[in-house]
């Protein structure tokens, strides 16, 4: 378990002041001119080697993406984009940075557009997320009357402006071409890659999209060493990370931890256990809704890291820990995911557009047991026509939920179904 002096957010709760003299006293801002002395190479070095993966999902190496930025400048600005979107169901831990600590992600901006060569950042924040938007454009301006952004920097003699820019809360969205797409006033709707952003993102421009907790991690990880953040977790898998914990647990919260803590810990230390105790889980969705379930039987001895989620045929996704204990109705579950997929493709791709649809709808009849058992073979095939067959990640996220359910509650699908035919529980055995 992490001690608080190890806490990056240190007010993740809201227990302080989130403007920027409360900032202070936690110790943001101080002597970010130092930091930015390391140099563009020195800052990208130092969080390649902190181990920091990427925060919203995929997990790709953050130190990595912004050397993939143009060293020299062909006249064109670059920009660095912060994917604030969060529309995950499950997932609210960037509410909660931009709500109570928004000056961390403020400096990582800072920190972060210095590394890459950006001229400006934007903030891309979910349209719902109205009060975070409020206290994170309250944080811009207060970085802006104190110098600490815009011309000269800090001090610095770099030039680099924060923009904050609502969307209309749309999941898709939340995939980093969308997102650019409708940053620039068109449908949100993912593009072809490559080119990747790093090459025309933007307007046209050199463009890294990051998570809000990627970016925010940044200045701590600069000021406290690369080999500080590694130590915790396991390798390639390194530093802190914040959890949403929500389902039927006695106490749904967010909290920060190690990386690589074992799920069952995390849930009892935090979360107060399982709804009814340990032996009453059923199964648990641990990286936010796109993501496959587990059961229980994994659960027992699962760590919360990206390669030991991929060895168990899910992934960390958001860190969104979804529990479901004895109770839950896991087919009408996964028909529920299922129906907010269908209704978040944004209809470019035909496997998507038509076959998110499709899945809800038999779902759906599975779950009422109007379904016959042979229709769960041709709906894992389906699955399979959809991943990995569109142009963004949308159509795995779509497809993965029900490859969990099939996966590991075949058998329950198959009793159900032939139950409501009027055939035993014996046959069905």
């Amino acid at each position: 378990m992490l001690e608080d002096k190890d806490r990056i957010f240190t007010n993740l709760y809201g227990l302080h002041d989130f403007r920027l003299a409360g900032a202070r006293q936690r110790g943001d801002w101080d002597n970010t001119k130092k930091l930015l002395e390391m140099g563009r190479d020195g800052i990208i070095e130092e969080v390649k080697s902190s181990g920091l993966r990427g925060r919203g999902g995929a997990g790709f190496p953050a130190g990595l993406k912004w050397s993939f930025m143009p060293k020299e400048t062909d006249g064109r600005p670059a920009y660095l984009v912060v994917n604030a979107d969060e529309s995950e169901p499950g997932t609210c831990k960037d509410r909660e940075i931009m709500r109570h600590d928004p000056h961390k992600l403020l400096e990582g901006c800072l920190l972060a557009g210095f590394a890459m060569g950006a001229y400006a950042a934007y903030i891309y924040i979910r349209g719902e997320f109205f009060n975070e938007a409020v206290a994170l454009q309250e944080a811009v301006d207060e970085a802006y009357d104190a110098g600490l952004i815009g011309k000269n920097a800090c001090g610095s003699g770099y030039d680099f402006d924060i923009y904050v820019h609502r969307g209309a809360g749309a999941y898709i969205c939340g995939e980093e071409t969308a997102l650019l797409e409708s940053l620039e006033g068109k449908k949100g709707q993912p593009r072809l890659k490559p080119p990747f952003p790093a090459a025309a993102g933007v307007w046209g421009c050199p463009t890294t999209v990051n998570n809000v907790e990627t970016i925010a991690v940044v200045p701590t990880i600069l000021r406290r060493s690369a080999s500080w953040f590694s130590s915790f977790g396991r390798e390639n898998n390194t530093g802190t990370k914040v959890f949403c914990i929500s389902g039927h647990v006695e106490k749904p919260c967010v909290v920060e931890d190690s990386m690589s803590i074992p799920l069952r810990e995390l849930i009892e230390t935090h979360a107060g256990g399982v709804r009814g105790g340990w032996d009453n889980l059923k199964a648990v969705i641990p990286g936010g809704s796109s993501m496959p379930l587990v059961p229980k039987s994994v659960c027992d001895t699962l760590l919360m890291d990206f390669d030991a989620l991929t060895e168990a045929q899910s992934a960390l996704g958001t860190a969104a820990i979804i529990v479901m204990d004895q109770s839950t109705d896991i087919i009408k579950a996964i028909a529920r995911i299922a129906y907010f997929y269908k209704h978040e493709s944004c209809g470019q791709c035909t496997p998507c557009r038509e076959g998110s649809g499709w899945m809800w709808r038999v779902l759906e009849r599975m779950a009422r047991g109007d379904a016959d058992v042979e229709e769960i073979d041709m709906l894992w095939d389906v699955t399979k026509q959809i991943e990995g067959h569109t142009i963004c990640a949308f159509g795995d996220a779509a497809a993965w939920p029900v490859q969990g359910l099939l996966r590991h509650f075949r058998e329950e699908i198959e009793h159900r179904l032939l139950q409501s035919k009027g055939v035993g529980a014996q046959a069905a055995e």
